[in-house]
């Protein structure tokens, strides 16, 4: 894969919608390369890239080109079977991700030809070079936005938007507060630090043992982490001393479950929340009794597709207008690797299943 690279990017307000100066794509293709699976199962295992036929255009649909698109823990899980959402095979894997509209069907309203646009279903299947989908399935990319590097955009409404509304969401948090989280260096857990410490507040970040350890500990301080431990570390009498000083965490993030999230609830101050969003151990989520009785602890679940099926393509969009303060003031900064989608994505697809060697987000590049 392509050396990391560290990217910023800037993204300003959402309106008005963004507008191209349309170029003819000629005749719409027939087919497209689509990563499809026959059957749930392990993705490097039922997932293969193939010609899949394209339908005609509807009235109420779009041709899409894709142009980007990332491979999220939720895009993996949606193929084993395992994620809430199903979606059986015969299935193209992907939800996330960029495309330019082709051509628009004769009732279609919220696009034009030559719009970005970005996906705002889970499970559409963006793992292809083209697709049909329902207009109402699109967002189109705002104007302001238009000269934004395509593949910051394709991954900032999963990982980012999910950091924001954790921390929004779920406790008052001021300046000078304390919270916790485990998978820290993932997307989410480093957008995490950084939206925390534009406001003041301190993270305790609990991460996996690796042999870049170092390295990533001084990255993630460079991103804002106040604290960076490995999972080992949280139980020794050592890290209950270097905490002495701090107030008492009143959030606790757990993606990981099992012993890390047990460890995580005897932190919380009391009446503290512990809000589970992923579970990439596979294990339950254990809490001490005493955490309960004795200190009120609170706990509760958190997932995207959920907020943005009650919030809608306006809630979407104000996500991102939150975002782009951040991200416009220097204060968010996101890492991806790219990989070309037709040749390269049995490479990305091991990249992104092996997450323990990586940081960078997994994206796929398709030609234009």
């Amino acid at each position: 894969p392509p050396s990391p690279s560290l990217v910023m990017f800037r993204l300003p307000s959402l309106l008005p919608v963004a507008r191209v100066q349309v170029r003819s794509y000629g005749t719409a293709p027939k087919l497209t390369k689509a990563a499809k699976y026959a059957q749930n199962g392990k993705p490097e295992r039922v997932l293969a890239v193939s010609d899949e036929p394209l339908p005609a255009v509807g009235a109420d649909q779009v041709l899409v080109k894709m142009l980007y698109a990332p491979i999220n823990p939720a895009d993996l899980n949606i193929v084993n079977g395992n994620y809430a959402q199903k979606v059986p095979g015969p299935a193209v894997g992907g939800s996330e991700g960029l495309a330019r509209v082709v051509s628009v069907g004769a009732s279609v309203k919220n696009v034009v030809e030559g719009d970005l646009v970005l996906p705002n279903k889970q499970g559409l299947g963006t793992w292809r070079s083209s697709a049909v989908w329902s207009a109402k399935d699109v967002l189109p990319v705002p104007a302001t936005a238009a000269n934004i590097k395509p593949e910051y955009l394709a991954t900032l409404s999963v990982n980012p938007a999910t950091a924001l509304r954790l921390l929004e969401d779920f406790v008052d948090l001021k300046e000078g507060d304390v919270i916790v989280q485990n998978g820290a260096n993932s997307m989410v857990g480093l957008s995490v630090v950084q939206l925390a410490a534009a406001r003041g507040i301190k993270t305790i970040n609990i991460i996996r043992g690796r042999s870049d350890y170092k390295e990533l500990v001084e990255r993630m301080k460079n991103y804002g982490a106040y604290i960076v431990i490995g999972d080992d570390y949280i139980r020794t009498a050592e890290f209950r001393e270097l905490i002495t000083d701090l107030p008492k965490p009143k959030l606790a993030l757990n993606c990981v479950g099992g012993e890390s999230a047990t460890e995580m609830t005897r932190l919380l101050a009391e009446g503290g929340t512990m809000v589970t969003y992923g579970g990439m151990s596979l294990k339950p989520v254990t809490v001490p009794t005493s955490a309960l009785i004795f200190n009120d602890v609170r706990l509760r679940g958190f997932w995207l597709s959920k907020w943005y099926e009650q919030h809608g393509d306006a809630g979407r969009e104000k996500v991102i207008s939150e975002l782009a303060k951040y991200i416009d003031n220097s204060q968010l900064r996101l890492w991806s690797e790219t990989h070309p989608f037709e040749s390269g994505f049995n490479v990305a697809l091991g990249r992104a299943i092996n997450s323990s060697s990586r940081d960078r987000k997994v994206l796929l590049q398709f030609e234009e």
